[in-house]
């Protein structure tokens, strides 16, 4: 029997729970298994299948049981801004709905013909996005929503996963500094914010640091996954951006910043303390919690969510979307089409391929027309926007980035990686792969 720590990591287009084993004083991981998450449309709303997930995430640590572990800890991060809502029985009041959802459009506009934008940044220190909580809030808050009549608690999607394993309801730290709604400076929710959007104060629960324990699982989730020993949940930075970025080694010798690549690119670096500018709020920039009491500053990018999307319609089409294929046959490419991956024509088109098409001709250039040109011109983009973010970083930091760490699975596009240390003009170190893994299973060792 080894005794392992469990990364349960939920991405916004697949899971995985992650096994890891100390062997000779190295962590050793084991992919346990990987499982799907889809976004439903239903009705007028985008939801997340949580009831799946949550089965999924149970499945999981009963595989990890069977296959002889042990479990010291579980550990859970997932993807910021969305959360689900409680009643005062615990009951669940509907799937969560996804970012992606269409309920949102115009909300920041609407929020800020009221509210200074200049003085709101100043205290939230967050990149005014639509996906955003505060604007999700705002959205249910304008059409009377009935849940948030009779919501007890707010949890977001790592909180709420474990509150269903545990039935301890808390808000993480690194999580909550994703919805807009916390005070950067304080680290804890902005009250007065709060009541000025007419929201239950009651809704936002305790703020818990990564290294906080969420409680032990709940004797029937025991029977469920086969043991009779107690496991605790530890509140690790369960934004995965934040376990992720907690991995890159920082130098005093030299200015070291990140980018998770995955299906979101972010692009920054850890800092001490807040960075709430004027000049860091017009470069689009925002302060999110880290470990260990640091700040990850950072942009929200678009990433490689363009590219999954065509893959997933070529693959409905019955053609070849194997990497292996599709980046030699873009290395080759010609075409010198260049889109704005941020654009909002690119959030959630019905067709990716139709979307690059269209935009192309209204800025007067040529579309792509084969699988090679669409690639290379995503992934072109993209390395022209990351110069575009690194430029804008350096700005607002006294000293220039020096080196540039790619981490996620998007580091293992090497033509991706190649592009933008090209773009940016500085070495680009790539990986580690399973970087959300690692920070997660290692805040669990803390």
């Amino acid at each position: 029997m080894k005794e392992a720590y469990l990364a349960i990591d939920f991405g916004g287009g697949s899971g995985r729970v992650i096994a890891g084993c100390l062997s000779e004083g190295e962590l050793v991981l084991d992919t346990i298994y990987r499982f799907p998450n889809r976004q439903v449309r239903m009705g007028r709303h985008v939801y997340w299948d949580f009831l799946s997930l949550f089965e999924d995430m149970k499945t999981g640590i009963r595989m990890a049981v069977e296959k002889g572990y042990t479990l010291k800890s579980i550990g859970i991060d997932t993807w910021g801004v969305d959360f689900g809502l409680i009643d005062k029985q615990g009951n669940l009041l509907g799937n969560p709905v996804c970012y992606r959802d269409s309920r949102t459009e115009g909300m920041p506009e609407e929020f800020f013909s009221k509210v200074d934008v200049k003085a709101h940044y100043a205290e939230s220190g967050t990149q005014v996005m639509a996906i955003n909580t505060l604007f999700q809030l705002y959205a249910m808050k304008k059409e009377d929503n009935a849940q948030l009549k009779v919501a007890d608690k707010l949890l977001f999607m790592p909180d709420l996963f474990s509150y269903y394993l545990t039935g301890v309801a808390n808000n993480e730290y690194s999580i909550a500094s994703t919805s807009e709604l916390l005070d950067a400076k304080a680290r804890t929710w902005n009250f007065k914010l709060i009541r000025e959007l007419g929201l239950p104060e009651h809704l936002f629960g305790e703020v818990v640091m990564p290294g906080t324990s969420r409680g032990f699982l709940k004797p029937e989730i025991k029977e469920q996954i086969g043991i009779d020993y107690e496991v605790e949940v530890i509140a690790v930075a369960s934004h995965d951006t934040a376990s992720a970025a907690s991995v890159v080694p920082l130098s005093p010798e030299e200015k070291v910043a990140f980018l998770s690549s995955g299906t979101w690119s972010l692009l920054g670096v850890m800092s001490d303390e807040p960075i709430l500018t004027e000049e860091a709020r017009l470069a689009g920039f925002t302060n999110e919690g880290g470990t260990d009491g640091k700040i990850c500053f950072l942009q929200n990018i678009t990433g490689l969510w363009i590219l999954q999307k065509l893959m997933q319609e070529w693959k409905e089409e019955g053609k070849d979307v194997a990497y292996s294929t599709l980046l030699p046959a873009a290395e080759v490419a010609e075409t010198d089409a260049l889109i704005d991956v941020d654009d909002t024509v690119f959030q959630c088109p019905v067709s990716m391929a139709e979307a690059i098409t269209n935009y192309c001709i209204a800025h007067q250039q040529t579309p792509p027309s084969t699988q090679g040109e669409f690639v290379k011109c995503v992934l072109r983009s993209l390395a022209l926007r990351y110069k575009i973010g690194m430029e804008a970083l350096n700005r607002l930091l006294p000293e220039p980035v020096t080196k540039l760490y790619v981490i996620g699975g998007g580091s293992q596009n090497k033509y991706l990686n190649r592009l933008t240390e090209e773009a940016i003009g500085i070495p680009v170190v790539e990986g580690p792969v399973e970087a959300t893994a690692i920070g997660n299973i290692r805040q669990q060792m803390k």
